[in-house]
């Protein structure tokens, strides 16, 4: 997988005690490298950090990457070879509540660790995540270029699309230069679905919390259409970037998009209603009623178009529609209802999403 590059490698991922950051730390270990987390707390609870006991398995730093001087002193010490910046705060509704906690988290926490790496100068790749709602998002019917307009209608939008400026500012200021041993670039994706998600305001940890407890959801915009895929779909993309970064320099500061295939864009209603069978639920009408409550501005419509990972990458979604919500709904029902070792059942669905992927000749797998 990914010609072994991360095998005995030191990968720093920031955000590691996340949704996102758990499962690539997993993947990674799985890999063979040697994983070093940065995270101010655990995020939610339960979560899969925790659950899966993760901090047992790496070199956990409890820093914020708002704090600069503890991440420079991190990447001094470690100097990774490669660093996965997924700390962020990476919700909407908290971005109405806090925008100033999520302006320096998104964009001085990303400037903190553009700006570590420029200081250490070690042979190092940065791969940094920000997400699909960093475009200024007027909710047409095609999928957004990575040349596209940047913004947002909300803080949390505009300050993924100016973490993306200041990164793009950092790259031509002092990456792109032959005194650089810093290899850079950026990703985007959103709408990650999976197990092991428990924040708050996302529709499906919400009804798995629900259903765990057999209430009903509520549900706030059931015709919003989503490009859903599973989390495994970006972090293959994340992890086959990195691949590329390390061994070329063609595509050094360059933003790529990670998501599903145009017929992955589902409502939400429908994604209940399919989700809801892995429970058992007869009738899925009676799983989630509809609520008017719409506590802030939702995107009717938002997709990607990912002919540049295409091209450079050889990236393509492994999952379709079907396998990603099998995946999900057996994930949280074996958490709550069959009380597995969701470690083991982690690393399964990993080996299982791995096994589709060399079927369908992915060039990740070589």
């Amino acid at each position: 997988m990914f010609n072994n590059i991360y095998k005995g490698k030191k990968v720093l991922i920031t955000g590691n005690t996340g949704f996102k950051g758990s499962w690539l730390t997993i993947w990674l270990l799985k890999l063979g490298a040697n994983v070093y987390g940065l995270s101010k707390d655990i995020p939610t609870e339960p979560s899969m950090f925790k659950e899966l006991e993760l901090k047992n398995e790496i070199n956990h730093y409890e820093n914020d990457v708002r704090d600069f001087d503890s991440v420079r002193s991190i990447i001094e010490q470690v100097k990774p070879d490669f660093v996965f910046h997924l700390a962020a705060q990476a919700l909407v509704s908290v971005s109405y509540s806090d925008p100033i906690e999520t302006i320096t988290t998104n964009v001085i926490g990303t400037t903190n660790i553009l700006e570590a790496l420029k200081q250490s100068n070690h042979h190092c790749v940065g791969i940094f995540i920000t997400s699909d709602k960093c475009y200024d998002n007027v909710e047409w019917e095609w999928g957004y270029k990575e040349t596209d307009a940047l913004g947002g209608k909300d803080i949390y939008s505009g300050s993924k699309g100016a973490a993306e400026v200041v990164f793009k500012s950092y790259f031509h200021s002092f990456f792109n230069s032959d005194k650089s041993n810093v290899k850079v670039a950026t990703t985007r994706a959103g709408n990650v679905v999976g197990g092991g998600d428990w924040a708050k305001d996302r529709i499906v940890p919400d009804c798995m919390r629900a259903w765990s407890k057999n209430e009903i959801v509520e549900i706030r915009s059931p015709s919003a259409t989503r490009p859903w895929q599973h989390v495994l779909e970006p972090l293959s993309g994340y992890l086959a970037l990195g691949q590329q970064l390390y061994s070329q320099e063609n595509i050094n500061g360059e933003s790529f998009n990670f998501g599903p295939s145009a017929q992955h864009s589902h409502t939400v209603e429908d994604i209940l209603r399919d989700m809801s069978k892995y429970w058992d639920i007869e009738d899925p009408s009676k799983a989630y009623k509809i609520t008017d409550n719409i506590k802030f501005h939702e995107a009717g419509l938002l997709k990607l178009n990912c002919d540049k990972a295409l091209f450079h990458l050889k990236w393509v979604p492994t999952l379709n529609y079907e396998q990603l919500v099998a995946f999900t709904g057996s994930w949280y029902f074996s958490f709550y209802k069959d009380q597995e070792n969701m470690l083991d059942f982690t690393l399964a669905q990993i080996d299982d999403y791995e096994k589709t992927a060399v079927h369908k000749g992915i060039q990740w797998t070589k």
